[in-house]
């Protein structure tokens, strides 16, 4: 029997809402034990479905992981906005409150980019290219901001995007081993004390 347009509209969305399903379990997996010791079986189990079934929504656990992290910057992304008149401090600020609201999506950050220090790991390529990435956009936009007079004329602009990476994944780090770590507080007190004219 051939299923109607609004049955294939329901079971898309069934599935869909599975598969959404899935990605949440994985990323409280993936965040608690890393890629590789991040079980298949464990993620199944949590969405009640065999390995197989979940094998049906994702072909395998690369393509699933790649997926985890691909939300996560979305929804790092999202939390930083794209208003014009502020400054990329402004929105570095913001993605570190937001980081302080999802401790799973930070642990998972923190975990896996450890983890793919390794150049077998399967997100080794993708971090090394996200840190590239970041470094070289945010040395563009402190050079235009130093041009602006927003930061110090003496900043060397490549080593203080390095620097902010380094500050905003060791708050991280530091305030997943102990939840009392301001991590808000402490870039602003960072920005202050590094970026702006006296």
């Amino acid at each position: 029997m051939t299923k109607s347009p609004a049955q294939k509209r329901g079971s898309y969305a069934k599935g869909q809402a599975k598969r959404q399903e899935i990605l949440d379990a994985a990323l409280m997996v993936f965040g608690r034990s890393g890629f590789h010791s991040g079980s298949l079986r464990e993620i199944a189990k949590r969405v009640e479905l065999t390995p197989a079934g979940l094998m049906h929504h994702f072909a395998s656990k690369e393509e699933l992981f790649t997926e985890v992290l691909r939300q996560r910057d979305e929804r790092v992304k999202d939390a930083a906005g794209d208003v014009a008149e502020e400054t990329m401090l402004d929105q570095m600020r913001r993605v570190v409150a937001y980081n302080q609201t999802t401790p799973g999506l930070t642990s998972l950050y923190t975990v896996i980019a450890a983890e793919a220090t390794n150049s077998d790991h399967p997100a080794h390529e993708y971090f090394a290219s996200r840190y590239g990435e970041r470094a070289s956009q945010t040395a563009g936009i402190l050079k235009d901001a130093q041009r602006d007079g927003l930061v110090r004329d003496d900043l060397d602009v490549h080593h203080a995007a390095r620097l902010i990476a380094a500050v905003m994944d060791g708050l991280q780090q530091q305030w997943l081993l102990d939840d009392s770590v301001d991590m808000t507080g402490v870039f602003d007190e960072f920005v202050r004390g590094y970026f702006l004219k006296g």
